[in-house]
Protein backbone atom coordinates (compact mmCIF):
# COMPACT_ATOMS: atom_id res chain seq x y z
CA UNK A 1 0.00 0.00 0.00
CA UNK A 2 2.53 2.77 1.26
CA UNK A 3 4.95 1.82 -2.19
CA UNK A 4 1.89 2.37 -4.55
CA UNK A 5 0.48 5.19 -2.63
CA UNK A 6 3.86 6.97 -3.85
CA UNK A 7 3.12 7.54 -7.51
CA UNK A 8 -0.01 9.90 -7.10
CA UNK A 9 2.12 12.62 -4.79
CA UNK A 10 5.47 11.93 -6.96
CA UNK A 11 3.22 13.04 -10.23
CA UNK A 12 1.65 15.75 -8.57
CA UNK A 13 4.53 17.16 -7.08
CA UNK A 14 6.60 17.04 -10.45
CA UNK A 15 3.74 19.31 -11.95
CA UNK A 16 3.83 21.73 -9.30
CA UNK A 17 7.62 22.29 -9.34
CA UNK A 18 7.83 22.83 -13.13
CA UNK A 19 10.73 22.77 -14.89
CA UNK A 20 9.59 19.64 -16.48
CA UNK A 21 7.12 19.44 -19.79
CA UNK A 22 6.56 15.72 -19.01
CA UNK A 23 6.78 12.77 -16.34
CA UNK A 24 7.14 9.09 -16.85
CA UNK A 25 6.91 6.96 -14.06
CA UNK A 26 7.83 3.37 -14.08
CA UNK A 27 7.44 0.55 -11.15
CA UNK A 28 10.94 -0.10 -10.05
CA UNK A 29 10.75 -4.01 -11.22
CA UNK A 30 10.82 -3.09 -14.65
CA UNK A 31 13.23 -2.80 -17.13
CA UNK A 32 13.67 -0.86 -20.45
CA UNK A 33 15.11 -2.70 -23.33
CA UNK A 34 14.13 0.35 -26.16
CA UNK A 35 14.24 3.87 -26.47
CA UNK A 36 10.59 5.72 -25.00
CA UNK A 37 10.86 8.19 -27.68
CA UNK A 38 7.54 7.13 -28.72
CA UNK A 39 5.80 8.26 -25.84
CA UNK A 40 7.26 12.10 -25.92
CA UNK A 41 5.63 11.94 -29.41
CA UNK A 42 2.24 10.49 -28.11
CA UNK A 43 2.83 13.35 -25.33
CA UNK A 44 2.89 15.82 -28.31
CA UNK A 45 -1.17 15.39 -28.93
CA UNK A 46 -1.81 13.62 -25.84
CA UNK A 47 -2.17 14.18 -21.99
CA UNK A 48 -2.33 11.32 -19.92
CA UNK A 49 -1.00 7.59 -21.04
CA UNK A 50 -2.06 4.30 -19.75
CA UNK A 51 -1.54 0.83 -20.36
CA UNK A 52 -3.94 -2.14 -19.95
CA UNK A 53 -3.25 -5.35 -19.07
CA UNK A 54 -4.67 -6.93 -21.60
CA UNK A 55 -4.90 -5.44 -25.43
CA UNK A 56 -5.98 -9.15 -27.11
CA UNK A 57 -9.13 -10.85 -25.07
CA UNK A 58 -7.97 -14.25 -23.96
CA UNK A 59 -10.08 -17.76 -25.57
CA UNK A 60 -9.13 -20.11 -23.21
CA UNK A 61 -11.33 -20.95 -19.99
CA UNK A 62 -8.08 -20.76 -17.47
CA UNK A 63 -6.36 -18.12 -18.90
CA UNK A 64 -9.55 -15.46 -18.41
CA UNK A 65 -9.74 -17.02 -14.86
CA UNK A 66 -6.24 -15.61 -14.37
CA UNK A 67 -5.94 -12.33 -16.76
CA UNK A 68 -9.58 -11.51 -17.58
CA UNK A 69 -10.69 -11.73 -14.31
CA UNK A 70 -7.47 -10.89 -12.23
CA UNK A 71 -7.72 -7.70 -14.48
CA UNK A 72 -11.57 -7.24 -13.08
CA UNK A 73 -10.18 -7.41 -9.90
CA UNK A 74 -7.51 -5.15 -9.35
CA UNK A 75 -7.72 -2.99 -12.03
CA UNK A 76 -8.16 -2.37 -15.88
CA UNK A 77 -4.72 -0.45 -16.26
CA UNK A 78 -1.45 -1.70 -14.90
CA UNK A 79 -0.40 1.59 -12.76
CA UNK A 80 3.56 -0.13 -13.20
CA UNK A 81 3.70 3.02 -15.64
CA UNK A 82 1.94 6.26 -16.23
CA UNK A 83 3.18 9.04 -18.19
CA UNK A 84 1.71 12.91 -18.45
CA UNK A 85 2.10 15.91 -19.87
CA UNK A 86 2.51 18.00 -16.59
CA UNK A 87 0.27 20.97 -17.56
CA UNK A 88 -3.65 20.58 -18.57
CA UNK A 89 -5.31 17.57 -18.04
CA UNK A 90 -2.15 15.80 -17.32
CA UNK A 91 -1.65 18.01 -14.08
CA UNK A 92 -5.54 17.67 -13.12
CA UNK A 93 -5.05 13.77 -13.43
CA UNK A 94 -1.93 14.22 -10.91
CA UNK A 95 -3.38 16.15 -8.39
CA UNK A 96 -6.90 13.61 -8.33
CA UNK A 97 -4.68 10.75 -8.12
CA UNK A 98 -2.27 12.47 -5.68
CA UNK A 99 -5.88 13.31 -3.37
CA UNK A 100 -7.54 9.42 -3.83
CA UNK A 101 -4.04 7.99 -2.77
CA UNK A 102 -3.72 9.74 0.18
CA UNK A 103 -6.90 8.86 1.78
CA UNK A 104 -7.66 5.62 -0.06
CA UNK A 105 -4.80 3.71 -1.58
CA UNK A 106 -5.58 0.36 0.45
CA UNK A 107 -5.41 -3.54 -1.06
CA UNK A 108 -9.52 -4.14 0.01
CA UNK A 109 -10.67 -5.69 -3.35
CA UNK A 110 -13.90 -6.61 -1.56
CA UNK A 111 -14.60 -2.48 -0.99
CA UNK A 112 -13.73 -2.01 -4.95
CA UNK A 113 -9.91 -1.11 -3.94
CA UNK A 114 -6.66 -2.06 -5.10
CA UNK A 115 -3.95 0.41 -3.96
CA UNK A 116 -3.67 2.90 -6.66
CA UNK A 117 -4.91 0.56 -9.72
CA UNK A 118 -8.52 0.99 -9.74
CA UNK A 119 -8.79 4.32 -9.32
CA UNK A 120 -7.83 4.55 -12.40
CA UNK A 121 -10.72 2.85 -14.05
CA UNK A 122 -12.18 6.11 -13.90
CA UNK A 123 -9.14 7.90 -15.79
CA UNK A 124 -11.05 7.80 -19.18
CA UNK A 125 -14.34 8.50 -17.92
CA UNK A 126 -12.85 11.76 -16.00
CA UNK A 127 -10.28 13.40 -18.36
CA UNK A 128 -9.96 14.10 -22.09
CA UNK A 129 -6.62 13.62 -23.93
CA UNK A 130 -6.15 10.24 -22.11
CA UNK A 131 -4.40 7.74 -24.79
CA UNK A 132 -4.53 3.74 -24.12
CA UNK A 133 -1.00 2.26 -25.79
CA UNK A 134 -2.04 -0.88 -27.09
CA UNK A 135 1.53 -1.41 -28.83
CA UNK A 136 2.12 -5.09 -27.90
CA UNK A 137 5.71 -3.66 -26.88
CA UNK A 138 4.70 -1.70 -23.57
CA UNK A 139 4.56 -3.94 -20.07
CA UNK A 140 5.09 -6.62 -20.94
CA UNK A 141 4.01 -9.08 -18.28
CA UNK A 142 2.97 -12.40 -17.22
CA UNK A 143 -0.30 -11.43 -17.49
CA UNK A 144 -0.59 -10.83 -21.17
CA UNK A 145 2.15 -13.42 -22.01
CA UNK A 146 -0.87 -15.50 -23.13
CA UNK A 147 -1.31 -12.97 -26.26
CA UNK A 148 2.18 -12.01 -26.50
CA UNK A 149 4.67 -13.62 -28.73
CA UNK A 150 8.18 -12.58 -27.76
CA UNK A 151 10.98 -13.56 -30.42
CA UNK A 152 15.16 -12.17 -30.62
CA UNK A 153 16.44 -11.34 -34.34
CA UNK A 154 19.78 -12.04 -35.00
CA UNK A 155 20.54 -8.42 -34.45
CA UNK A 156 19.32 -9.11 -30.97
CA UNK A 157 16.47 -6.80 -31.16
CA UNK A 158 13.59 -8.19 -29.22
CA UNK A 159 10.29 -7.96 -30.50
CA UNK A 160 6.87 -8.92 -29.30
CA UNK A 161 3.78 -9.39 -31.57
CA UNK A 162 6.89 -8.12 -33.92
CA UNK A 163 6.73 -4.84 -32.72
CA UNK A 164 9.99 -3.52 -30.41
CA UNK A 165 9.70 -4.46 -26.61
CA UNK A 166 9.79 -0.95 -24.77
CA UNK A 167 9.54 -2.28 -21.61
CA UNK A 168 9.12 -5.87 -19.35
CA UNK A 169 7.28 -5.59 -15.99
CA UNK A 170 9.16 -8.38 -14.18
CA UNK A 171 6.21 -8.83 -11.40
CA UNK A 172 6.26 -10.96 -8.49
CA UNK A 173 10.05 -11.88 -9.19
CA UNK A 174 9.75 -15.58 -7.22
CA UNK A 175 7.81 -18.77 -7.21
CA UNK A 176 4.55 -16.72 -8.44
CA UNK A 177 5.59 -14.96 -11.05
CA UNK A 178 7.87 -18.31 -12.15
CA UNK A 179 4.18 -20.24 -12.46
CA UNK A 180 2.53 -17.95 -14.46
CA UNK A 181 5.22 -17.28 -16.93
CA UNK A 182 5.69 -20.59 -17.69
CA UNK A 183 1.87 -20.93 -17.68
CA UNK A 184 1.59 -18.66 -20.37
CA UNK A 185 5.08 -18.71 -22.15
CA UNK A 186 5.25 -22.18 -22.88
CA UNK A 187 8.06 -23.29 -25.32
CA UNK A 188 8.58 -19.36 -26.15
CA UNK A 189 12.13 -19.58 -24.65
CA UNK A 190 13.17 -16.07 -25.37
CA UNK A 191 10.49 -15.18 -22.33
CA UNK A 192 12.55 -17.57 -20.12
CA UNK A 193 16.13 -15.91 -21.56
CA UNK A 194 14.76 -12.32 -20.61
CA UNK A 195 14.14 -13.54 -16.92
CA UNK A 196 17.01 -15.54 -16.64
CA UNK A 197 18.89 -11.71 -16.92
CA UNK A 198 16.65 -10.23 -15.01
CA UNK A 199 17.13 -12.45 -12.50
CA UNK A 200 21.11 -12.21 -12.50
CA UNK A 201 21.11 -8.48 -12.48
CA UNK A 202 18.68 -8.37 -9.44
CA UNK A 203 21.07 -10.88 -7.41
CA UNK A 204 24.03 -8.62 -8.46
CA UNK A 205 22.23 -5.32 -7.34
CA UNK A 206 21.24 -6.77 -4.22
CA UNK A 207 22.76 -5.84 -0.58
CA UNK A 208 23.05 -8.94 1.38
CA UNK A 209 22.94 -6.46 4.79
CA UNK A 210 19.39 -5.92 4.17
CA UNK A 211 17.04 -8.15 5.09
CA UNK A 212 14.58 -10.24 2.84
CA UNK A 213 11.29 -8.31 2.81
CA UNK A 214 12.52 -5.96 5.63
CA UNK A 215 10.34 -3.15 6.20
CA UNK A 216 11.14 0.16 8.59
CA UNK A 217 7.11 0.76 9.60
CA UNK A 218 6.85 -2.78 10.58
CA UNK A 219 7.65 -3.51 14.30
CA UNK A 220 6.46 -1.18 17.56
CA UNK A 221 9.50 0.29 19.14
CA UNK A 222 9.81 -2.71 20.80
CA UNK A 223 10.47 -4.80 18.44
CA UNK A 224 6.71 -6.77 17.99
CA UNK A 225 5.54 -7.05 14.52
CA UNK A 226 2.46 -5.18 13.89
CA UNK A 227 -0.22 -7.12 12.78
CA UNK A 228 -2.93 -6.11 9.90
CA UNK A 229 -5.75 -6.18 12.21
CA UNK A 230 -3.64 -3.57 14.53
CA UNK A 231 -2.79 -1.79 11.58
CA UNK A 232 -6.73 -1.34 9.88
CA UNK A 233 -7.97 -0.24 14.01
CA UNK A 234 -5.58 2.61 13.75
CA UNK A 235 -6.04 3.63 10.11
CA UNK A 236 -10.11 3.87 10.52
CA UNK A 237 -10.28 5.20 14.28
CA UNK A 238 -9.42 9.07 14.39
CA UNK A 239 -10.15 8.71 17.96
CA UNK A 240 -7.07 6.43 18.27
CA UNK A 241 -5.25 8.50 16.00
CA UNK A 242 -5.54 11.80 18.43
CA UNK A 243 -5.05 9.46 21.42
CA UNK A 244 -1.59 7.69 19.98
CA UNK A 245 0.05 9.76 17.26
CA UNK A 246 2.75 8.16 17.67
CA UNK A 247 1.72 4.24 16.65
CA UNK A 248 4.94 2.95 17.00
CA UNK A 249 5.74 3.92 20.98
CA UNK A 250 4.23 1.84 23.41
CA UNK A 251 1.10 3.49 24.45
CA UNK A 252 -1.32 1.89 21.25
CA UNK A 253 0.44 -1.50 22.08
CA UNK A 254 -0.28 -0.98 25.20
CA UNK A 255 -4.12 -0.24 24.49
CA UNK A 256 -4.56 -2.73 22.27
CA UNK A 257 -3.91 -5.60 24.61
CA UNK A 258 -5.94 -3.90 27.42
CA UNK A 259 -9.18 -2.61 25.27
CA UNK A 260 -8.59 -3.40 21.66
CA UNK A 261 -9.96 -6.73 19.80
CA UNK A 262 -7.18 -8.87 20.60
CA UNK A 263 -7.46 -8.56 24.34
CA UNK A 264 -9.00 -11.74 25.89
CA UNK A 265 -12.18 -11.40 27.94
Amino acid sequence: EVCTAVKGPFLHQVCEAGGADIAIYLDPDTALFAPLDPLVAMLQRDDILLTPHLIDPNEDPAAILDNDLSASRTGIFNLGFVAIRTTGEGARFARWWNDRLLAFCYDDIPNGLFVDQRWCDHVPALFDRVKVIRDPGYNVASWNLSKRKVAITRQGEILVNGATLRFWHFTKLGPTGDVMTKRYAGDNFEVYEIWRWYKEAVAAATDPAIPERWWAYGQFDDGAAISKPQRVLYRERADLQTAFPDPFAGGYQAWWKAEGPGRRG
